[in-house]
């Protein structure tokens, strides 16, 4: 199984909107911290943004920015423009503006847009990212990214019939491309970069993500990727900060919410996928992950 593909489906909820925006100069808009994650593509002109933390970014024709916690930051055409808070609609998506009188080439042409997560499960791989993943335009490197935005593009200026649900579906590869440009620039010796990089810790999590439900021991999973029991279980915690079993663990518990918010099976078949041969087992252990009973926690889902 996808290991980036299951972290991001774990966490993410309803559905993501993106928009083309023209501005025109001088602009600034403030956006507020929230539970999303946010992205902006410059497609034409300049821009700067202004991280909640940390130094401004400029930004160039191509240039892609992922916002990953939800902490709030702004974005304007220079440093000493006032910025007004942006006023979302209650799905996230912002109201389009006409031009200013007598102007009718915007100076800068941008697609935005945001996820909705759940920030009760965020996987470890997301967490480590940085306030800002910042992807500069480079010729004839990650092309993948480049046509998903092309395409994004395209679908959100000329809305033919299908749009909403090429959208949607671009908008889910648009995040999957931004975060393996990430993980492939950013090649650190610890941390998720370098245990999806790692072939013995990368087959071990390939293992418990296609069946969590199965009773894995450390030297099985260690068996998969080559190497003894002790020589595993070492590394994989060195580059995922927590034992195997911890996080098997967690990914079952993960899994069994994930299924109890977006499915309707009985509880008993989400109890077996997650790896209990016990509803009562199970109950218990859900409980004690999220606080609730499983039943509760799937009437209060969205």
């Amino acid at each position: 199984m996808d290991v980036l593909s299951d972290a991001v489906a774990a966490m993410r909820t309803g559905r993501p909107h993106s928009a083309r925006r023209d501005k025109y100069a001088p602009w600034g808009t403030r956006f507020a911290a929230s539970e999303g994650a946010g992205f902006h593509v410059l497609l034409r002109g300049s821009a700067w943004l202004i991280p909640a933390q940390g130094e401004p970014v400029a930004l160039g024709p191509g240039d892609v920015v992922f916002l990953a916690h939800g902490r709030g930051h702004a974005l304007a055409s220079g440093l000493d423009v006032p910025l007004e808070d942006a006023q979302p609609a209650k799905d996230g998506s912002l109201p389009d503006l006409p031009p200013p009188p007598g102007r009718s080439e915007p100076d800068t042409v941008m697609l935005c847009g945001a996820y909705q997560f759940d920030r009760g499960r965020t996987h470890r791989l997301l967490s480590e990212l940085p306030e800002v993943v910042h992807l500069p335009a480079c010729v004839g490197v990650d092309r993948s990214l480049r046509a998903a935005v092309e395409l994004l593009g395209m679908e959100l200026e000329e809305r033919e019939p299908g749009s909403d649900a090429i959208v949607t579906s671009l908008l889910d590869t648009l995040l999957l491309y931004v975060l393996r440009a990430w993980w492939q620039r950013d090649r650190k010796g610890t941390g998720w970069s370098a245990a999806l990089a790692d072939p013995a810790v990368a087959a071990a999590l390939r293992a418990i993500h296609g069946d969590p439900a199965h009773p894995w021991t450390v030297g099985e999973l260690g068996a998969a990727g080559g190497l003894s029991r002790a020589a595993f279980a070492r590394r994989f915690t060195a580059l995922v900060g927590e034992p195997p079993l911890a996080y098997l663990t967690w990914w079952r518990m993960t899994t069994a919410g994930r299924l109890l918010r977006d499915e309707s099976l009985p509880l008993r078949q989400v109890a077996e996928r997650a790896g209990y041969t016990s509803e009562f087992a199970f109950a218990k252990a859900f409980k004690r992950e999220y606080g609730v009973a499983p039943g509760q926690y799937r009437r209060r889902a969205p």
